[in-house]
């Protein structure tokens, strides 16, 4: 798209706060854990708890996605002491399916803390909030930001890809978050930080989008130097991608007369720490013969065809499932769970992607329950 013309002049044009809110003043996103500008200019204020709860779920996780979670989340727990109160596996059978479950684990822990030790009443700083299971830089910036109006940098990959187009800054990921959150120290104002923070997010989630970035529309077209130089789809410069390996392993789908399937529960620490599982084989990147040496017990195990496969941050998985029907529960480690109940345990999604593959009617309760 052609930049649009810059103003000429002596001194640099300078990107200011105020025509970014004007701009979401008309344009903010209707999400359900925001308060709108103009509620906003009423008197209305942010919750601090479902500030806190819907930006944990957005870490690496779409608006679309976390939506209905969030909603059932509130509806479950209102308050953060009614979610300190919950049980852990009612807290990962409702985080079932979002992914990057140490979230849900440093969630609820976190909910204890403030509810225990600081009365229900999230810390109002920076500082405080970082003393909390589970909240980094970015989340104790946008909780004191957002909830409590305090001036921050608020910086996820919407604001920096923002920011490293204002200012075309051209230094690589993840080099250049240093400097992006200098100069968005600069732009953040004393008055509404927290509109100018979840504008700054609405501008990179709408307009200043990766690919064909509509500029003619954005309230800074004129200050942004990416735009006047035509590179704003350029920037920013990320590293390149690397190879993600390939784990394998199997998956025991064990059932008993009575409808039943073995379930077991994965150690509370770790990659799925916590959830649910099928009982399986370990995943190793030897991509050796599947087998069935790791089975939960000795059965007439068949080899179903085809895998299921699964992308986790860092690497992929491929597994092949095995199908048994059990002559005895017998001594077999466990918790036998009946086929049609499911939906109410912690199963994480590469799980629900076994349950499909074995048993495709079974699945079909988990798109019920979304």
């Amino acid at each position: 798209m052609a930049p649009r013309p810059r103003k000429t002049g002596s001194s640099k044009v300078s990107p200011a706060a105020h025509q970014l809110l004007d701009w979401y003043d008309r344009h903010a996103r209707d999400l359900p854990w925001r308060i709108s500008p103009k509620a906003r200019k009423k008197g209305a204020k942010a919750d601090p708890y479902k500030v806190w709860l819907s930006e944990i779920m957005l870490q690496q996780t779409t608006v679309k996605t976390v939506g209905p979670y969030f909603l059932k989340f509130v509806e479950l727990w209102p308050r953060v002491e009614d979610l300190a109160a919950a049980s852990s596996a009612e807290v990962m059978s409702a985080w079932a399916g979002l992914g990057y479950y140490s979230r849900a684990r440093n969630l609820h822990a976190c909910a204890k803390v403030v509810a225990e030790r600081h009365g229900g009443k999230f810390p109002q700083t920076e500082e405080g909030l970082l003393a909390l299971p589970g909240i980094g830089p970015y989340t104790a910036a946008a909780v004191a930001s957002i909830a409590f109006d305090e001036p921050a940098e608020v910086m996820d990959g919407n604001v920096e890809r923002v920011v490293s187009r204002l200012f075309a800054i051209d230094t690589p990921l993840p080099a250049a978050k240093v400097e992006i959150k200098e100069r968005l120290k600069e732009l953040v104002p004393q008055k509404r930080p927290g509109d100018f923070a979840q504008a700054t997010m609405d501008l990179g989630a709408t307009l200043c989008s990766p690919k064909k970035p509509a500029c003619s529309l954005c309230p800074w077209a004129e200050e942004c130097e990416a735009n006047a130089k035509g590179i704003a789809e350029t920037l920013p410069v990320k590293p390149p991608k690397k190879a993600k390996p390939t784990r394998y392993g199997s998956a025991y789908w064990l059932t008993d007369a009575k409808g039943h399937v073995l379930l077991r529960t994965r150690p509370p620490k770790g990659l799925l720490g916590g959830m649910d599982e099928v009982p399986g084989s370990e995943w190793s990147e030897h991509d050796a013969d599947p087998t069935t040496d790791a089975a939960p017990t000795s059965a007439s195990w068949q080899q179903l065809p085809g895998t299921v496969t699964h992308v986790f941050t860092h690497f992929a998985l491929e597994l092949t499932v095995y199908t048994a029907q059990a002559a005895t529960r017998g001594k077999v480690k466990g918790d036998w769970v009946p086929l049609d109940a499911l939906a109410q345990r912690a199963l994480p999604t590469v799980m629900r992607k076994i349950v499909a593959h074995a048993d495709p009617e079974a699945a079909k309760q988990f798109r019920k329950k979304a």
